[in-house]
């Protein structure tokens, strides 16, 4: 219980909201909640078409119980984890015993990607509660005969109905696939009749067609949008910028599934030499994890979250590999174990002696960092108990191999990366100062209820969230919006008539003199000398807000 409130919940809402996903995810389930819009989720004020609404639901459900915070904003997360880690420990607890369920929920708790989508304002971990509540139902209804086989299908065909509301139809693809290996691998007949059968397929259609058909009849572009362009077209083209190399997957593994990534390798290995003699619970994880990475990894565009749900998977493996190691301190396990510990603490070593030689050289990675000098310098100076920590855990990796116990390595990689978080919170405060909105709406002045806040060719994403309104967009072609929308992209090439908030900048001195309202005028830094010439005319001050951004208030004509 400790290790899940400290990775799930211990100053959710200290850190700010990062751009873009965050603050973009925050802002359209606050404007869900002011407008009462339920079916068709809006950005800036425009429609926002690009995922299912059921996310923005429970985000804007939060927003409305709790306030329009940080807190508020990531608890939908945080709870959809907690519930995920529920349904492991009662899935192991079964299959396994408790022993094992608790071992489990602590193993994928402390697993860096994990631990990040918990705690963070976006749709994996919901994805990920549904998709593994599917693949748990299907597996269980598989053991049981009559009426509880049919309960578990119809419960595993709500759940897909789920994950498909909260992301379209990866929600119920990932389930069905990964069931349909595990059940080729079992040699079992018969299967995917159970799967389609009619009143499973009633379940599934009574929690996504209504939504589907509502959203349709109000945005009639909205079917070819997200069948073909959001998901056909993010799969099999390059569209979306996120293409990556057929191995990135292998790399997110390695490190965002640290400490437990050291014994992956051997530990999988050794269970695909002896999966005939694994249970069929553990065959169903090991196949579970292969078809999720590999799935996506023939995929076109990748982001890290799209395998979360193997860290359920890889997690039940590792507390199991663990459970032998324990179980026979001279064995196999044992053995990977020890090496896992020597690993990290050479790792620990090796990146505590990176830091020592980099905190006072931080400014030579501004650049690569993407941050301004000031902010990278600041970062060097709390990188002091980092230094620490990964020293202290460097000892405790050779200790626990000179001792060979496989339970004190256990406590030291289940520690390790809530301390690396934990302790560090001042350090990570300077990477989201710099990657979030709030610094700059702290900087800004005060606005009235009728200053119109405007963006020139610029959108830095959760502004509109701090600053509790939307905000008008000077672009050419609306491409500053790209990170937070390709549905608004892809509208306005289709259609003539562009969204209120968002005007052509070739407008922009006609917009600005037929205006009866006060405006607040945003840019970047790299554009003052276009803010200097309507400030001068106004005859108004620029502020300089952030090394970034520079913003002017022009009062009303």
């Amino acid at each position: 219980m400790a290790v899940v409130w400290f990775a799930l919940f211990f100053r959710l809402g200290s850190l700010p909201l990062l751009q873009p996903d965050e603050g973009r995810n925050a802002e359209v389930a606050r404007e869900m909640k002011d407008s009462g819009a339920w079916l068709s989720p809006s950005y800036n004020g425009i429609a926002y078409l690009d995922k299912p609404a059921f996310y923005f639901k429970a985000v804007a459900l939060s927003l409305a119980a709790f306030g329009d915070n940080e807190t508020a904003a990531r608890l939908p997360s945080a709870v959809f984890g907690l519930a995920l880690l529920a349904l492991v420990y009662g899935f192991c607890r079964r299959v396994h015993g408790p022993r094992c369920a608790i071992m489990a929920v602590i193993v994928i708790a402390t697993m860096p990607l994990y631990l990040v989508n918990s705690r963070t304002v976006i749709f994996d971990i919901a994805l990920a509660l549904f998709v593994s509540a599917a693949i748990f139902a299907g597996y269980r209804a598989e053991e049981c005969e009559g009426k509880s086989r049919r309960n578990w299908y119809l419960l595993g065909a709500l759940a897909a109905g789920l994950a498909t509301l909260v992301k379209g139809p990866v929600g119920f693809l990932i389930p069905g696939l990964v069931l349909f290996v595990f059940y080729r691998v079992e040699g079992r007949r018969g299967v995917w009749k159970r799967f389609f059968a009619p009143l499973n397929l009633l379940v599934f259609l009574g929690v996504t067609l209504p939504w589907f058909i509502g959203l349709s009849l109000q945005h009639p572009d909205f079917p070819y949008y997200g069948l073909i362009e959001e998901s056909f077209h993010r799969f099999t083209t390059t569209t979306f910028h996120r293409s990556q190399p057929f191995y990135f997957y292998a790399l997110i593994v390695a490190a965002l599934f640290l400490p437990w990534s050291f014994i992956l390798p051997e530990a999988g290995v050794a269970a695909w030499k002896n999966r005939k003699f694994m249970t069929p619970a553990d065959r169903l994880c090991l196949v579970w994890a292969v078809v999720v990475v590999i799935f996506f990894s023939l995929s076109k565009s990748k982001l890290p979250g799209y395998i979360l749900t193997a860290t359920v998977a890889c997690g039940i493996l590792v507390a199991r590999f663990f459970q032998q190691a324990m179980a026979n301190p001279d064995g196999k396990a044992a053995r990977i174990t020890s090496r896992a510990a020597i690993t990290l603490a050479v790792l620990c070593f090796m990146v505590a002696a990176a830091a020592v030689y980099l905190s006072p050289r931080m400014n030579l990675l501004a650049k690569l960092l993407r941050f301004p000098v000031e902010e990278a310098d600041e970062l060097g100076r709390h990188l002091t108990p980092v230094i620490i920590l990964l020293s202290v855990f460097g000892g405790l990796g050779l200790l626990t191999r000179f001792r060979r116990a496989a339970g004190l390595c256990f406590v030291i990689f289940a520690v390790f990366p809530l301390l690396l978080f934990t302790l560090n919170l001042s350090a990570i405060q300077v990477v989201f100062d710099t990657k979030s909105a709030r610094p700059l709406a702290q900087r800004m002045p005060p606005l009235s209820a009728e200053t119109r806040l405007t963006f020139l060719e610029c959108f830095p994403n959760g502004l509109p969230f701090y600053l509790n309104r939307t905000a008008t967009l000077l672009t050419r072609d609306g491409g500053e919006i790209t990170s937070s929308s390709n549905y608004i992209l892809f509208r306005l090439k289709n259609e003539p008539a562009w969204p209120a908030n968002l005007v052509p900048v070739a407008e922009f001195d006609q917009w600005l003199a037929g205006r009866k309202h006060p405006v607040y005028l945003l840019a970047r830094a790299s554009d003052r000398v276009r803010l200097e010439s309507v400030a001068g005319i106004q005859k108004t001050n620029i502020q300089q807000l952030t090394p970034l951004y520079v913003g002017v208030l022009l009062p009303a004509p």
